[in-house]
């Protein structure tokens, strides 16, 4: 046997031997706490079943028994390492036996497994307790944000066919600056220094591209150039933005509970936020009807906006904004609309994700070019 299928070979002997005492943990608790006793500490209590049920192992074997056993009881489980790596930039479980990651933008399958349904469950519950947040069967889908700005999702059985499906994108404290961005490659001098005297001079831009192309990522840099003096408010589904600015106002979008109340869109925000005296308005992603709240807004006053929408072009992205305000229901003509696109917006930067990994941005585009014949047109 080689030496890759023996380390694999001792890996799966491991980690069965983890989910058998984590299960002989969970029972042992069970019967201290029915005696009426409080039992030993966590790690004592791990330590003293590995030496007892797997004494026969050495003891760097047995130290790793006792460290993952306590781990898998009140971390997140496997996911722990994979999280610990700053290099990963998302997780996803499919089921139990099913983990990838995605570092530098390439996906890649891993060795991590739980143990089985139940473990996954229980790392789940452990995410969401903390966060107020619970899903089950009349609830099986849930969007979250960890304490450090990660956006976590959850689906699970029935909608979810292979067992319970979490989602983990990572965002860590500090995001990349506009002169880091010129470093990794994102943008050039020359765009950094076009889109610097936009932001300045007030005008308004939408970052467009599609799913984990580096949306987030330049519109928080893009936010480096506002004033210093001027109040911004961000409104966001899932907090993610991180302003150095010192008049920094955050709101969230809340989802309705179980019983079907309480819900707040970023369209109730979005118009709640006018009321606040902003200066700037940081829309963290445009994809419901409160894309005609923000025209209305670019077009009363409330000009120098930043956000973001998921389209293929920057052609696309005006024409996708167009459809959005058409979803508010209001009876405005298309022609209506496409006029308040064309002035309200200044600037489309288009990112791309190639298919390396690289995050860059394709296009800088001035609307009043694309709203030419030969460009976009509004919808009819």
């Amino acid at each position: 046997m080689s030496g890759a299928a023996k380390s694999a070979a001792r890996e799966r002997n491991v980690a069965a031997l983890a989910v058998a005492l984590r299960q002989r943990l969970v029972e042992r608790r069970r019967e201290e706490a029915a005696a009426g006793s409080g039992g030993a500490e966590l790690s004592v209590a791990v330590g003293e079943l590995v030496a007892a049920e797997a004494g026969v192992l050495g003891e760097a074997d047995r130290a790793e028994l006792v460290e993952r056993v306590v781990r898998d009881s009140v971390g997140l489980g496997p996911l722990e390492e994979l999280l610990a790596d700053p290099e990963v930039e998302e997780v996803m479980v499919n089921g139990a036996e099913c983990v990838y990651v995605e570092r530098g933008g390439v996906v890649e399958a891993t060795t991590v497994r739980f143990g089985d349904e139940e473990e996954l469950r229980n790392a789940i519950e452990r995410i969401l307790a903390p966060l107020g947040r619970r899903v089950d069967e009349l609830s099986p889908m849930v969007d979250a944000r960890l304490a450090d700005g990660s956006r976590v999702n959850v689906v699970i059985p029935p909608l979810a066919i292979d067992g319970p499906a979490l989602s983990i994108r990572r965002f860590g404290v500090r995001r990349p600056g506009p002169d880091e961005l010129v470093e990794l490659g994102t943008l050039s001098a020359a765009e950094r220094d076009r889109l610097a005297a936009a932001v300045a001079a007030r005008r308004s831009v939408l970052v467009s591209g599609g799913t984990g192309s580096g949306k987030t990522t330049l519109l928080n840099a893009l936010s480096s150039f506002v004033a210093a003096g001027e109040r911004v408010v961000t409104i966001e589904d899932a907090a993610e933005l991180r302003l150095q600015q010192p008049h920094v106002v955050r709101l969230e979008s809340r989802p309705a509970g179980v019983e079907g109340r309480g819900e707040v869109t970023i369209r109730d925000l979005l118009r709640n936020a006018l009321r606040m005296r902003p200066d700037r308005i940081v829309i963290g992603e445009v994809r419901g009807p409160e894309a005609l709240d923000l025209l209305t807004a670019l077009n009363t006053g409330h000009d120098g906006a930043l956000s973001t929408v998921h389209a293929n072009s920057p052609a696309d992205a005006l024409a996708r904004i167009e459809t959005l305000a058409l979803m508010a229901g209001v009876g405005l003509p298309h022609a209506a609309i496409a006029a308040q696109v064309r002035r309200g917006i200044d600037l489309v930067v288009q990112m791309e994700r190639r298919p390396g990994g690289a995050r860059v941005v394709s296009a800088v585009e001035e609307v009043a070019a694309l709203a030419a014949p030969s460009g976009w047109e509004p919808a009819s």
